[in-house]
């Protein structure tokens, strides 16, 4: 019984400390929560990006990864993505094409994040494209981004640029080659 009641008190305590840090962004990132901007959209109240980060690249295109929580009690559907650092930025998702050969394509209609879920933006899968680099993403840069939901809000996140060697993925159509 003392075990159930330490893991209750355990769980309560994780709940209220997730639900104290729901409008601050996680390690990498950061963002403008509602409270910030005046706005009391159901995307800028309730959803940030954790463990956010850019891949080094220094001209072309390059793919932004982490995980979308969606803290709120409504779906959200992510629907656009802007960055000064790229001529345009795209959602992709990654597609077979029967013969066990994967390609990066865009994603028709967003993502969606259901109420108290999380989209994963990872190397292999969903990811947030940067076509058109204004300029090299070295390193330790940061990249600012502003995320667009289908409710008419944004937030806005700031990820750091890592070294990664994956990430390599053919694009279906051929037309931005790999990243």
């Amino acid at each position: 019984m003392r075990t159930m009641k330490r893991s209750l008190l355990t769980s309560a305590l994780t709940v209220a400390a997730a639900l104290s840090l729901a409008g601050c962004a996680g390690a990498g990132a950061s963002a403008t929560s509602a409270a910030d901007s005046g706005a009391g959209s159901v995307a800028e109240a309730s959803v940030i990006l954790t463990d956010g980060w850019a891949k080094a690249a220094e001209t072309g295109m390059t793919a932004v990864f982490g995980s979308l929580e969606n803290a709120g009690s409504e779906d959200l559907v992510v629907v656009a993505v802007e960055s000064d650092a790229a001529e345009s930025a795209e959602l992709h998702e990654m597609v077979g094409d029967g013969s066990g050969t994967m390609s990066m394509r865009e994603k028709d209609g967003g993502f969606p994040i259901a109420a108290g879920d999380h989209l994963h933006l990872e190397p292999g899968g969903n990811h947030i494209m940067l076509l058109g680099l204004t300029a090299p993403l070295l390193a330790g840069d940061e990249v600012a981004l502003e995320i667009s939901f289908d409710d008419g809000s944004t937030i806005e996140v700031t990820v750091p640029v890592k070294d990664y060697e994956g990430a390599n993925e053919s694009y279906d159509g051929g037309e931005h080659g790999a990243h």
